[in-house]
């Protein structure tokens, strides 16, 4: 992980998101901390990299999604380059 993010702020954010219990009190944290822009960008990240993962043509994803190719290929690039955070995520969602 890069080193600018690892700060006492970011990690005092991860400890609140660590302590949160369901979705409900996803939705209520999240919608506290993000604007509904910043929260639909990250949900569709999430979406293109899954679509990504099942070999999804940009195209598809870009039709499917409404993301850029911008946002298509710095998603592929943290899939392929990235800290495996994705993977992560997805083996302990089976998906």
């Amino acid at each position: 992980m890069s080193k600018k993010i690892r700060t006492e702020a970011v990690d005092s954010l991860f400890e609140a998101i660590l302590s949160l219990q369901d979705k409900e009190e996803c939705y209520a944290f999240f919608e506290d901390v993000c604007t509904v822009n910043e929260l639909l960008s990250l949900s569709q990240r999430f979406e293109v990299a899954k679509m990504l993962r099942e070999k999804r043509t940009y195209l598809e994803i870009a039709e499917k999604t409404g993301a850029s190719t911008a946002t298509i290929s710095r998603v592929n690039r943290s899939l392929n380059y990235g800290n495996d955070g994705y993977e992560m995520v997805f083996d302990r969602m089976g998906k």
